[in-house]
């Protein structure tokens, strides 16, 4: 009878079996993950997701789309019907932020109990409005607080804080990534 292990949630064998892969085969690491968005009105716009290719291969394992609409507050002449993308990308950064220590944690069996992130982002709109070249358009800066619960001792605690450099979300925020953009006629 095989029992399968887990820690915070995290089937250890597939874990170690998904490490085994890529370190015998580099090109199973390679991922590409796409979104399509279609604009509705104002700032209201909805973005589907679904395929990717990862592994090696076209993923075939999710049915349907998951749909993410996104809008903005009426103070920015929005109307509220979702969070806005400044917002979503605070949710990206603070989610894949506790993704990575959850797993990294599984993988050096240090049990969690919980983990709690709270993150804000500083904005000066001048930068989105053109009004000021020397005002960026996105984030000026971003704090995050983790907080971390289970038993565990101070020196894995330590190990826990280094961690987060293996978030990709926490890459793409902090380092320039290239963005291609073609505008094309419909």
């Amino acid at each position: 009878m095989h029992v399968t292990s887990t820690v915070n949630g995290v089937d250890l064998d597939r874990l170690s079996g998904t490490i085994e892969a890529v370190s015998a085969d580099p090109a199973l690491a390679r991922f590409q993950f796409r979104a399509g968005n279609h604009w509705i009105d104002g700032g209201y716009s909805r973005t589907t997701i679904q395929g990717f290719y990862g592994a090696g291969q076209e993923d075939a394992t999710r049915t349907g789309p998951f749909t993410v609409d996104t809008d903005e507050p009426p103070v920015l002449l929005g109307q509220n019907r979702a969070p806005n993308t400044a917002e979503y990308v605070l949710h990206a950064l603070a989610a894949c932020l506790s993704g990575t220590i959850v797993y990294h944690a599984a993988a050096r069996g240090i049990a969690l109990d919980g983990v709690e992130t709270t993150i804000e982002g500083d904005l000066d709109l001048r930068g989105f409005l053109g009004l000021d070249s020397d005002v960026r358009p996105g984030y000026e800066q971003i704090r995050v607080t983790i907080t971390v619960t289970g038993d565990f001792d101070d020196d894995q605690l330590a190990e826990l804080a280094t961690l987060t450099r293996y978030s990709p979300v926490r890459d793409i925020v902090s380092n320039p990534v290239p963005v291609a953009i073609d505008l094309a006629r419909g």
